[in-house]
C-alpha cells in the first residue's frame, strides 16, 4: 500500500560523485541514490514512495505541499499520472485567470511567469529512478539510454530525476536526430539538448535577406555572437562570406554548432570557439540574436529567451566598436516583444545605441509567424500578436 509517512531529510544535499543526494524510507529502511537536474532543481527534501495505486488528487495535494513522488510503478502510469497532475494545475489556473482583472502587459507578463513556475514546481515532483546505464526499472518503460547519453553523459551510478525533465530530454533527442528544416539552407540544423532550436524562422530569413556591406567584399570575415546552433553562422557562410568565427560561452552549443558546420560542410569555413561575446581581431560583419527578455531565468534552459538587465544585448552594442573594421556593420536581431510588455522602451534601446558610439543604418522588420501569434487562449496573445522582430544595421559613428 501507499505510504502515507512523509520524511523530512535536512542532509538531502549530501554531495556524492559531483550529484547532490535524495534520500527517502522504503520498506522500512532509508535509501538513498544521486540526484539530476539539469534545471538545476534541488533535491526534494520530501519524498514518498508511490505507485499504481496513486489517485491523481492525492498526488496533486502531496506535490503542491512540496512532497516529491518517487515512482514504483508502471512507467506509462506515471505518464498518465503526470497528465492529470497537469489538468489539476491548469485547471487551477483557468479559474484564477477567469477573475476580472485589469493588468498591464507587464503585470500579465509575471503574473504568466508566475503560473508556469507553480505549474512546473507540481509537475517537476514527479520522480523516476534510473539505473547505472541510464536504464529505467519500471515496467513498461522505453528504452532512453541514448537519449540521457547525450544529455548528461556516460552515468556510472544509479540516479533519480524528475519524469517531466525526462520527457523535455527526449523530446531533445528527437528533434536532435531528425533536425529543423531551414528553408534557407535547404536544409536540416539539428538542435542539441539545452541548445535553442531555430524554430522561429523570421530571424533567420532577415539576415540571409539583409544587403551584406560592401567592406564584406575585400575583407570577408564575419563574427557570430552567440551562435547556439550555428543557424546564422551557416546562413552568412552560403551567402558568400569566406571566414566565420562563431562564438559562445556553452559547452552544448558549441559542440551543437561544430556538429552542424561537419554536417553542412562548412567546418572548414567557420570557426566554432569559445568567448564571451567577442572573438579577438576585428571583422566586417558581426551578427548577435541576443536573448530578447531582459527578465530572469528560472532554468539554465531559459538563458537563451531570458536575458537579465540585458547583459548580452548591452555587451554586444558596446563592443561593437572595438571589433568593427572600419566600414563594417553590425546586425542586431531583435524581437520588441519587450517593449509591448513595458520590460524595455524604445527610447532605451536608442540610448544605448548612441551610448556606444554607433548609428543606425537602417530597420528590416518583420512579423512573426509561429503557431502562438494565433493562440487566443494564450494570456499574453495581445503582445505576441503585435510583436515584430527587427534586422538592425548598425555601424560606428
Amino acid at each position: 500500500m501507499l505510504q502515507r509517512r512523509r520524511y523530512m531529510d535536512s542532509a538531502a544535499f549530501v554531495n556524492m560523485s559531483d550529484h547532490p543526494i535524495i534520500r527517502w524510507h522504503e520498506a522500512g529502511a532509508e535509501k538513498s541514490a544521486c540526484w539530476r537536474s539539469e534545471k538545476s532543481l534541488p533535491a526534494p527534501k520530501c519524498v514518498q514512495v508511490g505507485d499504481d495505486r496513486m489517485p491523481a488528487d492525492i498526488a496533486y495535494r502531496l506535490a503542491c505541499e512540496g512532497t516529491a513522488l518517487l515512482w514504483r510503478g508502471d512507467f506509462q502510469n506515471a505518464r498518465q499520472l503526470l497528465q492529470a497532475l497537469a489538468r489539476r494545475a491548469d485547471k487551477k489556473r483557468l479559474v484564477h485567470k477567469s477573475q476580472k482583472l485589469t493588468l498591464s502587459p507587464a503585470e500579465a507578463f509575471h503574473r504568466y511567469r508566475l503560473a508556469q513556475s507553480q505549474r512546473a514546481r507540481i509537475l517537476d515532483k514527479l520522480l523516476i529512478p534510473f539505473g547505472a546505464d541510464h536504464s529505467i526499472p519500471l515496467r513498461r518503460a522505453p528504452d532512453v539510454r541514448l537519449a540521457c547519453v547525450e544529455a548528461y553523459g556516460p552515468a556510472t551510478e544509479a540516479y533519480i530525476a524528475s519524469l517531466r525533465e525526462l520527457q523535455g530530454l527526449i523530446g531533445a533527442y528527437e528533434w536532435r536526430k531528425k533536425g529543423v528544416e531551414v528553408p534557407t539552407l535547404n536544409a536540416r540544423i539539428h538542435p542539441h539538448y539545452g541548445v535553442f532550436a531555430p524554430i522561429r524562422s523570421e530571424y533567420v530569413e532577415l539576415v540571409a535577406q539583409a544587403p551584406l556591406p560592401k567592406l564584406a567584399a575585400t575583407q570577408s570575415v564575419a563574427f557570430d555572437i552567440g551562435t547556439g546552433t550555428g543557424v546564422l553562422a551557416a546562413v552568412l557562410a552560403r551567402r558568400g562570406i569566406r571566414h566565420i568565427v562563431a562564438t559562445d560561452q556553452d559547452l552544448r552549443a558549441l559542440n551543437c554548432a561544430r556538429d552542424n558546420m561537419t554536417r553542412l560542410g562548412l567546418a572548414n569555413q567557420i570557426d566554432v570557439v569559445q568567448a564571451d561575446l567577442f572573438p579577438e581581431g576585428q571583422a566586417a560583419l558581426i551578427v548577435c540574436n541576443p536573448p530578447w527578455i531582459p527578465a530572469r531565468p528560472s532554468s539554465p534552459l531559459e538563458h537563451a529567451v531570458f536575458d537579465p538587465n540585458s547583459r548580452m544585448l548591452h555587451g554586444f552594442l558596446h563592443g561593437l566598436s572595438a571589433h568593427l573594421a572600419p566600414g563594417g556593420e553590425g546586425w542586431l536581431i531583435l524581437s520588441d516583444f519587450a517593449e509591448h510588455l513595458g520590460l524595455r522602451t524604445r527610447a532605451e534601446l536608442l540610448a544605448v545605441i548612441e551610448a556606444a558610439g554607433l548609428k543606425v543604418l537602417s530597420k528590416t522588420d518583420v512579423k512573426p509567424s509561429h503557431p502562438r501569434v494565433s493562440d487566443t487562449i494564450d494570456p499574453l496573445h495581445a503582445t505576441r500578436a503585435a510583436e515584430l522582430t527587427s534586422l538592425w544595421r548598425l555601424t560606428i559613428k
